[in-house]
């Protein structure tokens, strides 16, 4: 009797962990569509700083970060040393270990370790934002089932970015490499828009990426640490001048990820 009760639970929490994924699918296709156009110029550029279909779509699955992925291609465009290319990665990506922790309170307590590691792997900004708002416990699964339509979707966009590399024509590969400009614009603009601090740090930080770019006096400094002085100490500035209170913590999350698309491209030129 004993094992019939242990063979029905087990075919119950099965089920209910295909239900959680497959609704992580479903809750993943747009994250898909937007993760395929923006890979797509991704793999663009990767096929102008010479990289292979292989090499690009392997970044593009251990990675799972625009910002650091397109990092890296600039840094690979001017020789940087593994050393700035790996600070800068962790500069850039050192906002997934606090998704991460957010996530891991959410997630079932009696899970096994393996399932954290897993989910861990697939935390982006976007997974990040529908995982949090699912009430209640997180079942891995779910977030399986997010990754499941994310992960094809930026490796698929890329493949197919550097296999157009070869194929569109100069002319409209050069059009569809801006686009990644567009991108950062769309996530720089909404939030610029109804705070003022945020946009006065925002053109602050052009403005000193530009310098920093341009300037003959900065000109021995490498494009890796140009991206890591230029984060750290405007970041710092604003976290000294202007701390953020508790009560509009959630108003300007996306600081951050405002700031470093922007210090990225200019440092990277």
């Amino acid at each position: 009797m004993h094992v019939k009760i242990s063979e029905k639970l087990r075919r119950k929490l099965m089920n209910d962990n295909i239900v959680h994924w497959k609704n992580g699918i479903k809750d993943g296709i747009p994250i898909c569509l937007g993760y395929f156009a923006v890979s797509f110029t991704f793999g663009i550029m990767a096929k102008n700083a010479g990289l292979t279909p292989f090499q690009a779509v392997f970044m593009s699955v251990t990675n799972l970060t625009s910002a650091g992925q397109f990092a890296a291609l600039g840094l690979i465009g001017v020789s940087s040393t593994y050393i700035e290319m790996a600070v800068t990665q962790l500069i850039l990506n050192l906002r997934y270990c606090l998704m991460s922790c957010s996530i891991s309170q959410k997630l079932d307590s009696q899970k096994a370790f393996l399932h954290r590691f897993l989910v861990a792997y697939g935390v982006t900004d976007e997974i990040f934002g529908v995982s949090v708002c699912k009430n209640g416990t997180l079942n891995p699964f779910y977030n399986y089932g997010l990754m499941s339509a994310a992960v094809p979707g930026w490796t698929f966009g890329t493949l197919l970015g550097v296999l157009s590399g070869s194929i569109l024509p100069e002319r409209i590969i050069s059009a569809l490499s801006i686009a990644i400009y567009s991108m950062f614009l769309a996530i720089i603009f909404p939030p610029a828009r109804g705070n003022k601090l945020l946009a006065c740090i925002i053109l602050i930080s052009m403005l000193m990426s530009l310098l920093f770019a341009k300037l003959p006096v900065f000109s021995h400094i490498s494009a890796g640490f140009k991206i890591i002085i230029l984060t750290l100490l405007i970041a710092g500035i604003a976290a000294l001048l202007f701390p953020i209170k508790e009560e509009v913590e959630e108003e300007h999350a996306d600081f951050g990820q405002c700031v470093a698309p922007l210090l990225e491209k200019g440092g990277a030129e």
